[in-house]
């Protein structure tokens, strides 16, 4: 059996620009940590982000250009990424995943499509034991509460099989003003949704940590384990660096379109 993930919940909302350098860094050290046929961790980040836009990695500076300077005139920032997927938010009220795992660990090795999957599945069931929402199936890749309606989105990289980006989850009504502002995903007839509007109750970001852990290691056959920064090593000062670049940047500004 593969060995447990571990998993970390950032308390304050987070840069995506450094968090993404994390990512890449970690991805780095799994890589360089298995080819010395050495133990390296699987990781499940689980945060909030300071408001950012973020473009996928088929999208030329030239198509988002003057997307890039409506929005930044916002008050949000604005990320060219890596991942897969077209133009997106992320922001507070939202929780954003990052799985930072080795697929060759499963046998037979775990493919992209599969793990993409996984994820969509890990997302629906959280819904439905957590809060008794049952998805409506689409032809786009995400999590619908109706067929106009999205409320998670997946974006994901697989290099050398090991993950980076991953998902995104609306809880608050927080950044549904913010995806107003945009064509998200690239599909134009779909409106974001969060738990909190369909159920038409306040919810806490953090309160959803535990049963999105639980159901992520359900959903992916893994024991999860709560990681421990101090403990970590060259991992754990970098994550402890990175809230400490989160506290030091303070509050980020209002939607003022809300």
């Amino acid at each position: 059996m593969p060995p447990p993930i571990h998993y970390h919940y950032f308390a304050r909302p987070l840069p995506y620009a450094s968090t993404w350098s994390l990512q890449d860094r970690i991805h780095n050290l799994q890589l360089q940590l298995r080819r010395q046929q050495s133990a390296h961790p699987d990781l499940l980040l689980l945060l909030q982000h300071r408001p950012t836009y973020t473009a996928g990695r088929r999208q030329t500076e030239r198509s988002i250009q003057d997307d890039r300077l409506r929005l930044q005139n916002l008050g949000a920032d604005f990320v060219s990424a890596t991942r897969g997927g077209q133009l997106t938010y992320h922001g507070p009220g939202q929780i954003v995943g990052y799985p930072l795992i080795d697929l060759s660990r499963y046998s037979p090795v775990m493919g992209a499509r599969d793990y993409v999957c996984r994820i969509q599945t890990f997302l629906q069931s959280h819904l439905q034991h957590s809060h008794g929402i049952v998805h409506t199936p689409s032809e786009h890749t995400g999590v619908f509460l109706d067929p106009i309606t999205k409320i998670g989105s997946i974006g994901v990289q697989v290099r050398h099989r090991l993950t980076s980006h991953g998902f995104a989850l609306n809880i608050t009504r927080e950044p549904l003003p913010w995806f107003n502002q945009i064509v998200a995903c690239g599909l134009g007839d779909v409106q974001a949704g969060s738990i909190e509007s369909k159920l038409q109750k306040s919810l806490s970001v953090q309160a959803e940590i535990p049963a999105l852990v639980r159901q992520f290691g359900h959903v992916f056959q893994r024991d999860m384990v709560k990681l421990v920064p101090q403990d970590e090593g060259e991992i754990g000062e970098a994550l402890m660096a990175l809230e400490s670049e989160a506290e030091e940047a303070g509050r980020w500004l209002e939607n003022p379109l809300v």
